[in-house]
């Protein structure tokens, strides 16, 4: 039966329009995979079939095509994206220069154009990459026209502390909750307004979202945005399993479950799943399991550790039960749960744990052999800061 999506994105207003906003003038676009309007044609095809001249293409993490693996640098040299024939430019070269437009890749364009598919939390790196062009773009006086597109994990809730100012990086480039609750156009503005960048920015506005859908209640096809975000499914489960980037566990990468099988060669899955059902973690079970990961952490071996099956989501909270995870691997297992020492998104004097988590309070509590009530207490915490900011956002909601 053919499902008729009950929102329409950004991209699909643009088309609507037939890129009036566009036409006659000089572009640049920020795009990946997932830039595709409802009918699934991506937007450099719309872009040529309405004759809109684009000049450049920029590229985020994993490349314009989501080709490349995580923390993967992306070159640009000689590359040609091949629907527009526009030369592109990686954003996510191999140091943090790379990040964000030079002044030369903008001096010849009237508007940057942005369509990017974010996941909701704070360490996925293409609200960074959205909201650097936008502060370049202001510099070079060029504007702005960004798509919106839908928080798959819905817009109502928030949940986990702001990152520390002594742990900003780009998985937290500025102070911003774990699970943020904010569409694309709708953080950029934030940042844009708060962090004084000057852009100026015109939000395509979806039409028919709002704050408490999830992905799938949209009518959208999914389309993966990143290598290991196959589903909506990976997304919900984000904001708390990308934790183990920051340790040698496996967070899954390597298997079809990326986030949802997580383990280690040293874990007894059963004694894990059995622990981890006496957390105070809801609307989630966990199951024991192996698995052998086809390459990344533990390639080619078999693990033990558990997957992770959301069974409320709005029950569950994610970064709660990604800290919880850790702390009964580590009452279980002690010094066998290491944290990741090299560097990590281009900084090497901090680990990658503390940035993710957005301070070291949380390392510092598992490391404590902390009780599941003393880790649910500073979680608690963090829930007063998530409070504060969903007041403090509330100017920049563009959708009731």
């Amino acid at each position: 039966m053919k499902r008729t999506p009950s929102v329409q994105l950004g991209l699909d207003v643009l088309v609507e329009e037939g890129f009036a906003r566009l036409r006659g003038r000089r572009v640049g676009l920020l795009c990946h995979a997932a830039s595709v309007a409802s009918d699934l044609h991506h937007v450099t095809e719309h872009l040529v079939a309405a004759g809109v001249d684009v000049v450049r293409c920029f590229g985020p993490e994993h490349g314009i095509w989501a080709d490349a693996q995580d923390m993967i640098a992306v070159g640009d040299e000689a590359a040609t994206e091949p629907v527009t024939g526009a030369p592109v430019r990686s954003l996510y070269g191999h140091d943090e220069a790379s990040l964000a437009p030079r002044a030369a890749d903008l001096t010849d364009l009237d508007v940057l154009l942005i369509d990017l598919q974010d996941v909701g939390a704070r360490y996925y790196t293409y609200i960074y990459t959205a909201a650097l062009a936008a502060r370049a773009a202001a510099k070079a006086g060029v504007e702005v026209v960004l798509c919106d597109r839908p928080n798959p994990l819905g817009g109502a809730r928030v949940e986990g502390g702001l990152t520390g100012a002594g742990f900003l990086s780009f998985v937290g480039l500025w102070p911003l909750p774990t699970r943020h609750g904010l569409t694309i156009g709708e953080v950029v503005t934030l940042l844009d307004a708060r962090e004084g960048f000057g852009a100026s920015i015109d939000v395509v506005e979806m039409r028919g979202w709002r704050r408490a859908m999830y992905h799938d209640d949209t009518g959208l096809p999914w389309v993966q945005p990143s290598p290991n975000m196959p589903t909506l499914d990976t997304a919900v489960v984000y904001p708390g399993m990308c934790l183990l980037e920051g340790t040698e566990l496996s967070e899954g990468r390597g298997t079809t479950r990326p986030f949802e099988l997580i383990g280690a060669d040293f874990i007894d899955p059963f004694a894990l799943a059995r622990a981890l059902a006496e957390a105070p973690v809801y609307g989630v079970r966990w199951r024991p399991v192996f698995f052998r990961p086809t390459f990344h952490k533990f390639g080619g071996r078999s693990i033990g550790g558990t997957a992770l099956h959301v069974t409320d989501r709005d029950a569950f909270d994610p970064l709660r039960a990604g800290l919880h995870y850790l702390g009964a691997v580590r009452r279980l297992y002690g010094d066998a749960l290491t944290w990741r020492t090299a560097a990590y998104e281009f900084v090497d004097d901090r680990l990658a744990i503390d940035l993710l988590f957005g301070g070291a309070d949380a390392r510092e509590a598992i490391e404590a052999d902390a009780d599941a009530d003393a880790l649910d207490t500073l979680w608690r915490g963090w829930q007063k800061e998530a409070a504060a900011f969903a007041e403090a956002r509330r100017p920049f909601l563009r959708y009731r």
